[in-house]
This record gives C-alpha cells, structure tokens and sequence, in this order.
C-alpha cells in the first residue's frame, strides 16, 4: 500500500491547497520552525493565485461572448446585439505576486515533512499525504505480444503497477521453458543465436513486484523467428 501524489493535478486544487495550508499551517509554526516570513509569503500565493485564476476565468468567459458577438456580427443570428460587457471587479486587487507560487508552495512542504516533529496526522491535517492506493496483484496477469526484427523476437508488455517482467522462453531445443530475463523497460529483444532456419519459438512472462512473483502467468505467445 502506498500513498498518492499529495500535489493536486489541476490549478483550483492547487488553489485550494494553498488556501488550506494559509489557514491550517499557522497552528503548526512552533513545532515545524515555520517562520513568519515563510507565513506571510505562504498566504500571499494563497490569495494572489485565487484572484489570478479567477481574472482568468472571467477574461476565458469575456473572450467567448465576443467570439460569439464577432460571429453574430458576421453571419447573422438571433441572439442580443449588445456589445459585451466586461465583468467588474468584485475584490480588492492583491499584490503583485513573484513567479513561482507552486515551487515556493513544494519547497515549504519539502521542508515540513523532513522537520523531526512531523508527523502522519500532521501531514493528513494539512493534506499533505494523498490517498492510500492499495495494489492488489493476485490477479495481475501479463498481454504479451511480439515482432519479429532482424530475424529477433521482440517482446512487449504494459507494465503497468509492478516493477518488472519475468520472461521464460522456450526455444524448440527440447529443453522447455528456461528463465529468459527480467525486464523493467516496456519491450525487450531475445538475441540468443537464430536457428539454421525459420523456427516458432514460444514466450511467457510474470509480474514481479518488491523481487517476487506475483499474479498469474500470462498466455504462451508465439513467436516466428529466423530471417522471414
């Protein structure tokens, strides 16, 4: 079991991150040696990067309606004849806000996390430590597929959530299946020796997770090898 990313994906959760960490954060300074310089910033990005993301907002919905008037004006439709009209402001205009609100907002959290008094439940107060992703691996079974380059079988897989690909070959020369390789890369070439001729030589393949096997084998995929 592991956590997620803490850092959200899209601007409005990094809003909203810097909003929470602005008013949860200031109960935390003793203890964390979270400065006052480093408050005063933290909640400036907060408000300074809400207010830059909603003048876009309004700007992206301002530009709409006159794509919409310019397009009326040209081609004809029902629609009102009035000229757009600009939102006003509706806030008090904050500070100029140097460059640099989600590194500033990285390096702050970086800091917190490796402070001796940091602990889970702090870093689940701030929301600093994403949702626990359990992996369930029993059922994992690899899809392999192949081509043939230069006479060679190329294998592929998707990874996916495990580490590695166990790969066993069996290569017609009355041996069976023997251990190929374990690859962490999303394809691998088999470049032992070719045969005297064209041969059908067969693959599979199983996770490996943490240096150990896991899931089911895949399906045995076969492979023409030998300059075609």
């Amino acid at each position: 079991m592991s956590n997620a990313a803490y850092m959200p994906k899209d601007d409005n959760s990094k809003a909203d991150l810097l909003e929470h960490m602005a008013v949860t954060l200031p109960k935390y300074t003793v203890p964390l040696n979270i400065s006052d310089g480093d408050m005063v910033q933290l909640k400036a990005d907060a408000v300074g990067f809400r207010y830059v993301l909603k003048r876009h907002q309004m700007a992206e919905s301002h530009r709409h309606n006159w794509t919409a008037c310019k397009d009326q004006i040209r081609d004809g439709g029902t629609g009102s004849n009035d000229w757009p009209v600009s939102t006003p402001e509706d806030a008090e205009i904050p500070p100029p806000l140097t460059p640099g609100v989600i590194p500033r907002l990285s390096k702050l959290i970086a800091a917190i996390k490796a402070n001796k008094n940091y602990t889970e439940a702090i870093g689940q107060d701030l929301r600093l430590i994403g949702a626990r992703h359990v992996i369930v691996s029993d059922n994992w079974k690899p899809a392999l597929s192949a081509k043939n380059k230069g006479g060679h079988a190329v294998i592929s897989w998707t990874k996916g959530d495990a580490h590695a690909l166990e790969i066993w070959a069996d290569r017609g020369d009355g041996k069976g299946f023997v251990f190929f390789t374990i690859s962490t890369t999303a394809s691998v070439t088999d470049n032992s020796p070719l045969p005297d001729s064209i041969s059908v030589w067969q693959y599979k393949a199983i996770y490996r997770l943490s240096d150990e096997q896991v899931g089911l084998w895949s399906d045995v995929l076969s492979v023409t090898v030998g300059n075609l």
